[in-house]
């Protein structure tokens, strides 16, 4: 294949920096997106509408676990048979996981419309909230879901591929397309009070757009690589042009024991989010806003770790296929201190500077002097985190699905929430500011210990 050079013989260094660079820039386009949105609807100064936004946006991640069963599971099992080889099979993979994919999202979309006002009140909206929270919901998930789904599934597959920058092209156009139409929508074609639905709208488009730009990529690139677009093929299934979606029944069991524990890893974090929401509602609408806008400000080194862990991936689940040990493990070391200190440099800069950061989106006063505690409370748990997320994904670039599960098991159903839920019962607002920092020490040791364990005996590599 084309890129086998940069799997193989590049220096592990530059190897990663050309994988995830691009994957961190897209990263970061997409982190900004998000804050623009919290930015713009700031501008409204009702705390009422970034709250609403808040909350809707967690049923929004849901999709991007859904993403992950295939993206992630199906991506890195390609990746995997493109070391042993296998391009025939590496191409069947593609073709089975986007058909998938789009049937489930069809799916999760018409169970958030049956479900919506009750999904939004267990998240914690109330009567000043509700109302906001469906708007964005209904346009982003229910009318969206399928190119949401699809706009984060077939980059995963690019990448993998190796053409890492036309995926985090593909990521950016979505990303910039939104920031523009943001505005657009919110204070010049919708009526004042809209603005929560203007910013559904635009998320809307810009993954439409998204989707079609990958779907032009895929088409551009068949002839290179493995990557196949199977639409046509899943009605003509097996003739003589059509590609066949069927695999076998061991590929679907590698691609679901790394893509579901995945998928699971994103829900978990959406589940603590939806904890976060409801115990911070309790405080008020204020505090809600609050922690909105630090949840999003910590996305800053938690994206870009992340753009390099999945910019790692391809080239851990290759050399694991080739068998090549020695190169996974410099790729792995290389990723891992790159994000530590990244995410030690962000935890300072965010507590010297609180005040200014959560002051940048939006000027009610006691907004800010909540958002200030809560950002200090939390800052200093990012390294940890930071240590987890590559431990889950070299598990998944390894072909250790059940291991990335239990990890992400440990972290957020037996640490994080307990602890957060404790806390917060005997300390209060003041519990449940630090419990993150808490947990994520203890996990952090936890996994490191797991990882010992699987990297110093190569057979365990083996399911």
């Amino acid at each position: 294949m084309e890129k086998q050079l940069l799997f193989e013989k590049v220096k592990p260094g530059k190897a990663l920096a050309v994988m995830a660079l691009p994957t961190v820039a897209s990263q970061l386009v997409v982190l900004l997106y998000n804050l623009a949105d919290t930015w713009f609807i700031g501008r409204t100064d009702n705390p009422y509408m970034i709250g609403a936004s808040s909350l809707a946006l967690t049923i929004y991640l849901v999709a991007a676990a859904l993403s992950n069963v295939f993206g992630v599971g199906g991506g890195s099992l390609m990746a995997r048979l493109l070391g042993e080889k296998k391009e025939n099979d590496a191409k069947k993979v593609v073709a089975y996981s986007i058909i998938t994919a789009t049937i489930c999202s069809l799916v999760f979309s018409v169970v958030v419309l049956i479900f919506m006002e009750p999904l939004l009140k267990l998240l914690g909206a109330s009567e000043n909230t509700m109302e906001f929270g469906k708007q964005y919901a209904f346009t982003t998930v229910v009318l969206g879901s399928v190119p949401t789904v699809l706009s984060m599934c077939m980059p995963q597959f690019l990448r993998n591929a190796g053409y890492s920058k036309e995926a985090g092209l593909g990521v950016i156009l979505g990303s910039l397309l939104n920031i523009g139409l943001d505005p657009l929508f919110m204070f010049v074609i919708l009526p004042e009070g809209y603005e929560v639905l203007g910013a559904g709208i635009a998320t809307l488009i810009s993954n439409i757009i998204s989707f079609g730009y990958f779907v032009f990529m895929f088409k551009k690139l068949k002839e290179k690589t493995v990557l196949v677009l199977p639409f046509l093929s899943f009605i003509q299934r097996n003739n003589s042009n059509g590609i066949s979606t069927k695999i076998n029944r061991d590929y679907k069991k590698s691609l679901y024991s790394v893509g579901i524990p995945a998928a699971f890893a994103v829900f978990l974090f959406d589940l603590v989010t939806i904890v976060i929401n409801r115990l911070a509602s309790d405080y008020g609408d204020i505090t809600l806003a609050s922690a909105g806008i630090v949840l999003k400000l910590e996305r800053i080194p938690i994206n870009i770790g992340l753009g390099v862990c999945l910019g790692m991936i391809p080239l851990l689940a290759y050399n694991y296929g080739s068998g090549d040990h020695k190169r996974l493990k410099q790729i792995s070391n290389i990723a891992r201190n790159s994000i530590l200190i990244f995410s030690a440099v962000c935890a300072v800069l965010f507590w010297f500077f609180a005040e200014q950061v959560v002051g940048a989106f939006i000027s009610d006063e006691e907004t800010i002097r909540c958002g200030v505690d809560i950002l200090k409370g939390r800052c200093f748990s990012l390294p940890f985190m930071m240590i987890g997320y590559h431990i889950v994904n070299y598990m998944n670039a390894v072909n250790r699905g059940q291991t990335s599960f239990l990890l992400a098991i440990i972290r957020h159903l037996i640490l994080i929430i307990p602890i957060m839920l404790l806390m917060n019962s005997v300390l209060g607002m003041d519990g449940l500011i630090w419990s993150q920092l808490v947990a994520d020490a203890v996990n952090s040791i936890v996994a490191i210990i797991i990882f010992i364990k699987v990297t110093r005996n190569r057979s365990l590599l083996t399911e």
